[in-house]
């Protein structure tokens, strides 16, 4: 078994604004030249997290609506009132969703169903760009 690892980025708007990033993840898997494997994507910070869903508009804003019934953007939080950043909400979003997934690679290709797209949540309250570290453990 070997390793590979890449660093991609992507500019993302914030307050969970939901990013597709499942053909950069592949360039990835490409650029390793494995054909079994495992890759694991992982946001780095701790205001995104790293999902699976089928990327459609509805259901984006589905994810959205959801998301802010469960941490509203608008909350008072302690991490908020201490930092004055007001990204409490961000970290527990961040954190109930769990930050990096784990996608098998068979056949040099990622293992995705029909309408799984691989998205990363930039949960924080503002527009930046999100670094995300894939590594991809396998053999030719």
């Amino acid at each position: 078994m070997d390793i590979y690892s890449e660093e991609i980025t992507i500019n993302s708007e914030g307050f969970s604004e939901i990013t597709n990033i499942t053909e950069k993840v592949a360039s990835v898997s490409d650029h390793s030249k494995f054909g079994e494997g495992l890759v694991h994507i992982f946001p780095i910070g701790s205001t995104a997290s790293i999902s699976t869903i089928e990327f459609e508009p509805a259901l984006v804003q589905d994810m959205k609506d959801k998301l802010e019934e469960f941490a509203s953007r608008d909350q008072t939080t302690r991490h908020g009132e201490t930092w004055g950043d007001d990204n409490g909400f961000s970290h527990m979003r961040a954190t109930m969703m769990g930050p990096g997934i784990t996608v098998p690679l068979h056949n040099g290709g990622l293992v995705l169903g029909t309408w799984q797209q691989i998205v990363i949540f930039n949960h924080d309250n503002h527009r930046r760009d999100r670094r995300i570290f894939v590594q991809v453990i396998g053999k030719e």
